[in-house]
C-alpha cells in the first residue's frame, strides 16, 4: 500500500521509506507512532543528506538544484530547511538572496538531466564565483548511463524513443527530455499496453530504454510487442553497471544466517 504520510500508517505497522530518502521529522514521527521501518533510502541520496550536515556545521548556504515537489528535494531540503534555498531553472537563480555570497555550495536532486544540472550550475557559479561543489558529482550513476545511452541510441539512427518508467518518475522523464532536445520523438510508457499503434507507422528504428528502477519483465514485455510486429533487436550497452549496494540494514538483520 502506497501512503503519502505516516498519519496513513496504522500504529505498529511496517513502513518502507523510499529511495527518495525523508525528512528527519517524518523520522521522528515513525519513532513517535511506533511503526517499524526499513531504510531503504538510497546510499546516493543518503550521500546528499549528510552533505547537507557537512556544509551546515561550516557555516554554508545550500542552493539545491532540483524540483521542489519532489520526494527527494523535500527529504533532503528537511535535514536543513532554514539553510537551503532549491532552485528549478536558470532564471530562479537570479532571485537568489544568501546572507555570505562567500559560502555557498551547490547539490542536486541525484535524478536531474545532467545537462541541465549542468546549465543551471554555471549560473550560480556566475553569480557566486565562490561557489563550492562537492568532490563527486552527485547525479545518480543509473541515471547518467541512461540519459549517455539515449544519445548513443539517437547518434544511431533512432526514429523513435519509447522509456518504460512511471509518469512521477524524474529520471524517466528526463530520458524523454534528452530524446526530445535532439530531435526525436519519444513516449514514457508503463508497459507495452500503452504502446499507441500510430507511433510506429513511418518508423525505421525504435529505441528503447527505462528507468532506473524499471523492471525488467516490463522491458521485456515492451520487446515482446515489437517483435511480434516484426521487430529484430539489437541491444546496445554504452556502460557495465557492476555498483551494487548492500541491503538495508534491517534487512540484514532480520535475515537468516
Amino acid at each position: 500500500i502506497f501512503i503519502d504520510n505516516l498519519q496513513e500508517a496504522p500504529e505498529g505497522s511496517l513502513v518502507i521509506f523510499s529511495a527518495h530518502g525523508v525528512s528527519p521529522a517524518v523520522r521522528e514521527e515513525a519513532r513517535q507512532r511506533n511503526v517499524k521501518v526499513i531504510d531503504a533510502t538510497c546510499p546516493l541520496v543518503t550521500k546528499v543528506h549528510l552533505e547537507v550536515h557537512k556544509y551546515v556545521r561550516d557555516g554554508y548556504s545550500i542552493v539545491l538544484i532540483g524540483h521542489k515537489e519532489h520526494d527527494e528535494v523535500e527529504g533532503t531540503t528537511g535535514e536543513a530547511p532554514d539553510k537551503i534555498q532549491v532552485v528549478g531553472t536558470v532564471q530562479e537563480v537570479a532571485n537568489l538572496e544568501l546572507p555570505d555570497p562567500k559560502k555557498v555550495v551547490c547539490l542536486t536532486q541525484t535524478t536531474l538531466s545532467v545537462d541541465e544540472t549542468r546549465e543551471i550550475a554555471a549560473a550560480i557559479k556566475q553569480r557566486f564565483p565562490d561557489l563550492v561543489s562537492p568532490t563527486k558529482d552527485d547525479i545518480c550513476y543509473a541515471t547518467q548511463n541512461r540519459q549517455d545511452a539515449v544519445k548513443e541510441l539517437i547518434s544511431a539512427g533512432i526514429d523513435l524513443l519509447l522509456v518504460v518508467g512511471s509518469r512521477n518518475s524524474s529520471n524517466s522523464i528526463r530520458l524523454c527530455e534528452v530524446a526530445r532536445a535532439q530531435g526525436v520523438v519519444s513516449h514514457l510508457i508503463d508497459n507495452a499496453s500503452e504502446i499507441q499503434e500510430g507511433w510506429l507507422q513511418n518508423v525505421e528504428k525504435v529505441g528503447l530504454t527505462a528507468g532506473a528502477s524499471a523492471p525488467d519483465y516490463l522491458v521485456e514485455e515492451v520487446v515482446d510487442y515489437l517483435k511480434s510486429r516484426g521487430a529484430t533487436m539489437e541491444e546496445l550497452e554504452v556502460i557495465k553497471e557492476d555498483v551494487s549496494f548492500a541491503l538495508p540494514r534491517e534487512l540484514l538483520s532480520a535475515a537468516p544466517v
